[in-house]
């Protein structure tokens, strides 16, 4: 039996540059955005309000990298009655949402990121970038 399993961290360079890459992409799209970045325990590690970008999507951008890093996949695929639930017991750190994904390096999670302030699908676009900018794995 193994007492350890592998780990990443991302480092603060990292999540730079997939924020910038967030923040392209968002630009190119037309979509100003809240870019949240968080380590695998949930912890922010860089965060962004574009102007023009909603103030309280800065809180569902939070909840939705701190989702996806919990359970290590997309946020917006819950059932509804569980992530309400969730969304409760965890004072609102858990979502529902569409826009979260984790930042995973050959399977191995490494953080997670959150976007929130335009609609599910551009949310997850812009996410998509910011992955690709830093060779994480495509979700």
């Amino acid at each position: 039996m193994s007492y350890t399993r592998p780990a990443l961290s991302l480092t603060h360079a990292g999540a730079l540059k997939a924020l910038a890459a967030a923040v392209a992409r968002a630009e190119e799209i037309r979509v100003p955005q809240c870019i949240v970045i968080v380590d695998v325990s949930g912890e922010t590690v860089a965060s962004l309000r574009m102007e023009g970008a909603k103030y309280l999507s800065m809180h569902t951008a939070r909840s939705k990298a701190r989702t996806a890093a919990s359970i290590n996949n997309a946020t917006g695929a819950m059932a509804f009655e569980f992530g309400t639930a969730a969304g409760i017991a965890s004072q609102g750190g858990v979502t529902t949402l569409p826009g979260g994904l984790p930042i995973r390096f050959d399977g191995v999670i490494a953080g997670a990121i959150g976007v929130g302030s335009g609609t599910g699908e551009q949310d997850f676009d812009v996410a998509r970038a910011a992955l690709a900018a830093i060779g994480a794995d495509a979700l």
